[in-house]
């Protein structure tokens, strides 16, 4: 297979049992990926007779795998900054897999978009599964490049924290191998959960930057991701 042209994530990995465990419910996902909660559950469960989009690990109750996360990850990308409509990406994926045979093809390929079709890069070309055409056209990979995947094959996963958008820091990370798949900041094993609840135990942001040796930035990023989270039951 050809080297995937510069600047373009191919998420190959070689997925383990932690990335596929049950860790992650439809209200939590629904505020990591910033997608409407009914929109993320209909993606999971189907619709009058329509299958899901993602296969979820555990369907009784629903739970996502970190695999299932990034899988709809990259379907909030494909819908919500290019207006892709779901027949297309449905259409899409049945193609894929029956090409393929990726158990995963939302995450195991490079999707690109021109704001109508589907597209996946394979083999130095873009194929529109959409039309089963080709076509020689570049996209920007916004949401891809929060998925960042390391020479040995793991995956780290940096959430956007308030919107969608090139200018959002990669500053929360989400990492099965770090702090058992729950938010940290980027590159430590230090939980967000912790630091925003000593926060709300009114430390201050300066004491708790000095104290975990990180800027006051990335403390009151943390605290920002944690405020957007649903109330456990």
């Amino acid at each position: 297979m050809s080297k995937p042209k510069a600047g373009v994530t191919v998420l190959t990995a070689n997925f383990n049992k932690l990335y596929n465990a049950p860790a992650y419910g439809v209200p939590e996902s629904a505020v990591y990926l910033k997608v409407p909660y009914q929109t993320l559950r209909y993606w999971l469960t189907g619709f009058k007779r329509r299958p899901p989009i993602v296969e979820p690990v555990e369907n009784d109750p629903v739970r996502l795998s970190f695999i299932n996360l990034l899988e709809c990850h990259v379907l909030a990308g494909m819908r919500k900054l290019y207006d892709l409509k779901l027949p297309a990406v449905r259409r899409a994926l049945i193609h894929l897999a029956k090409d393929s045979g990726q158990p995963h093809p939302l995450i195991n390929e490079a999707f690109l978009t021109n704001r109508t079709h589907l597209f996946i890069e394979r083999l130095g070309k873009t194929i529109n599964l959409s039309q089963h055409g080709q076509m020689g056209l570049d996209f920007y990979h916004l949401h891809l490049e929060r998925v960042r995947v390391e020479p040995e094959g793991m995956l780290r996963f940096f959430p956007f924290v308030v919107e969608p958008g090139p200018a959002e820091p990669k500053t929360i990370e989400i990492n099965p191998m770090v702090g058992f798949g729950k938010p940290v900041i980027a590159g430590t094993g230090i939980s967000t959960a912790i630091i925003a609840s000593r926060f709300n135990a009114r430390e201050s942001i300066a004491d708790l930057a000095a104290e975990y040796g990180r800027t006051q930035q990335e403390i009151e990023e943390a605290i920002r991701w944690e405020q957007a989270l649903p109330i456990a039951a």
